[in-house]
């Protein structure tokens, strides 16, 4: 009876977080797919239109195009931050930390993670200046030091207009991993790397057979939260591009919300949304079903 009545309070506890979950993801999710069956302008009564938005969806090379443009930003946002933060992490974990002490690591840390907390609308402003053509500070820059014939409009060019915004998120991503990183470290068993050490192991050596497998779980949890992050990223493109020049930064996200709020088209804009989802979704159970693997494969080994 006392174990029973322990399960219904705890039952109780659950149930806000539940509700809320069904109110605010599950709710207008059923309701964002049973619009992408419609062909609807947002006023009147919508038509029912069945799989229509898909099958157009399916042919719309402006649609693969802009899923193509998530490519990229996966890599921007994913696989860089990624492998660049592991490297600096296990740098300030292993060199900064020890020559340096543990404030400087925590003030570096803290600078790395710095663009995590700024809105993504400052930080997007900020470079939307740094980036100008005329007046802003890169070209300034490369003026000042004898390469101006280097100078671009790097958010106008529509050859280097995608790029520009990946090297923006890869400064906003990189902080993510490298805190994940370093909080990983802390459970890495400095025997270790003392015992390899003295078997004449050099730093990168120790960092590629020692960090990187005690380190595969988090790298797992970075990976899959920043290809989620990428997929869906849209306030990066609508302050610094919206989706411009000519589409060439154009995203699934902003693509359903110009589709949606700019055409009035929506049941086509809910339909986009839908398929990313569902995109996200089954990426988030891979990665998941990856992680679990690979940790049951440590588990059985280290058995």
């Amino acid at each position: 009876m006392r174990v029973r009545g322990a399960r219904d309070s705890y039952t109780l506890f659950l149930l806000p977080g539940v509700l809320a979950f069904l109110a605010v993801i599950v709710l207008p999710f059923l309701l964002n797919t049973g619009v992408s069956f419609t062909d609807w302008q947002g006023v009147g009564s919508p038509r029912w239109s069945g799989l229509a938005n898909y099958r157009e969806l399916a042919d719309d090379s402006e649609f693969w195009e802009s899923f193509r443009h998530s490519l990229f930003m996966v890599v921007a946002m994913a696989a860089v931050p990624t492998a660049v933060g592991l490297v600096l992490a296990a740098a300030l974990f292993d060199h900064v930390g020890r020559y340096f002490g543990a404030r400087i690591t925590a003030v570096l840390r803290a600078c790395f993670y710095l663009p995590q907390v700024l809105p993504i609308a400052v930080a997007g402003i900020v470079w939307s200046w740094i980036l100008a053509p005329d007046d802003g500070s890169l070209n300034a820059l490369l003026k000042a030091v004898g390469l101006g014939g280097w100078q671009q409009d790097w958010l106008g060019d529509p050859d280097l207009a995608l790029y520009s915004v990946m090297g923006v998120m890869v400064w906003v991503q990189l902080g993510f991993p490298l805190v994940v990183f370093m909080a990983g470290l802390q459970r890495v068993d400095p025997q270790l790397h003392e015992a390899a050490e003295l078997d004449g192991a050099g730093w990168w050596r120790r960092f590629l057979h020692i960090t990187l497998p005690q380190l595969r779980p988090e790298i797992y949890v970075v990976l899959t939260w920043c290809t989620i992050a990428a997929l869906k990223v849209f306030g990066a493109v609508y302050v610094l591009t919206k989706g411009g020049p000519g589409g060439a930064t154009n995203v699934p996200s902003y693509f359903s919300f110009t589709t949606f709020f700019e055409k009035t088209q929506v049941g086509y804009g809910a339909a986009i949304s839908t398929v990313l989802t569902v995109i996200i979704l089954a990426l988030s159970l891979a990665g998941l079903k990856l992680q679990t693997r690979a940790e049951d494969a440590e588990e059985g080994t280290s058995a």
